[in-house]
C-alpha cells in the first residue's frame, strides 16, 4: 500500500491534466506516450479515483479501489502484479479493514508526496518496512539491506582508475545488482 499511496502522491499534481487528455486519446494508438506526457512522470493513473475520492464512497471502496488500480499505466500494473495486491485487497475487504487501511495512508501523517519526502528518504522508509517484515518473519534482515557506506565504496571501485573511460559522454556500463533499492542509492552516489 505504500507504494501505491507514493504513485497516488507523486501523480496528484497533475492528475486533473491526465484526466482531460485521456479523455480526447483513449482511443489513440499512442494514448500511453500522450499520457505520460500530460503527467510528466513515466506513469499515470486515467481512473477517476484517487485517495482522496475513494473515502467518499465507503460502501464501494473495494471495487472504486480496484478501479483506481486498474487506472494506472501498464508499468505500474506490472508492479501491482508482481505485489500480487488482488488477494491482498480481498483479504483487506473481507476483514472490513479496506477502507480503513486506505483513511489512514491518506491521513496528513502517511503524506508521501516528494515535496514532503525525499527519494532518499522513500528508501529509508522501505529499509525500514523490510526490516520489520523480516525481524516480524524471523529471518536476517541484512540479506534485504546494502549498507549506503559499501554502496559508495563500490562507486568508487567502480571509478578507480576508469574515470577516464567512465565519464565521456554516452557512456553506457551494465552492472548486475539483484536489489532496486541499491541501484538508487548507488545513482544517489554518482550524483554526489
Amino acid at each position: 500500500m505504500t507504494v501505491i499511496r507514493r504513485f497516488d502522491c507523486i501523480i496528484a499534481d497533475t492528475k486533473a491534466a491526465v484526466l482531460e487528455k485521456y479523455e480526447s486519446v483513449k482511443s489513440l494508438p499512442m494514448r500511453d506516450v500522450l499520457l505520460r506526457k500530460a503527467s510528466g512522470h513515466d506513469f499515470y493513473n486515467t481512473s477517476k479515483y484517487d485517495f482522496d475520492k475513494l473515502l467518499d464512497d465507503p460502501d464501494n471502496i473495494e471495487a472504486n479501489f480496484r478501479d483506481y488500480l486498474n487506472g494506472f499505466s501498464e508499468n505500474i500494473q506490472d508492479i501491482i502484479e508482481k505485489f500480487k495486491f488482488d488477494g491482498h485487497i480481498t483479504t483487506m475487504a473481507n476483514k472490513g479493514i479496506l477502507y480503513i487501511v486506505i483513511k489512514e495512508f491518506t491521513s496528513s501523517k502517511a503524506n508521501l508526496h516528494p515535496s514532503v519526502i525525499s527519494n532518499l528518504e522513500m528508501g529509508y522508509i522501505f529499509e525500514e518496512i523490510i526490516r520489520r517484515f523480516s525481524e516480524a518473519h524471523n529471518e536476517d534482515s541484512g540479506q534485504h539491506y546494502t549498507p549506503r557506506e559499501v554502496i559508495e565504496l563500490m562507486v568508487n571501485i567502480l571509478f578507480y582508475d576508469n574515470n577516464d573511460v567512465l565519464s565521456g559522454n554516452n557512456v553506457a556500463k551494465t552492472i548486475y545488482e539483484s536489489k532496486v533499492q541499491t541501484m538508487i542509492q548507488f545513482r544517489d552516489s554518482l550524483v554526489a
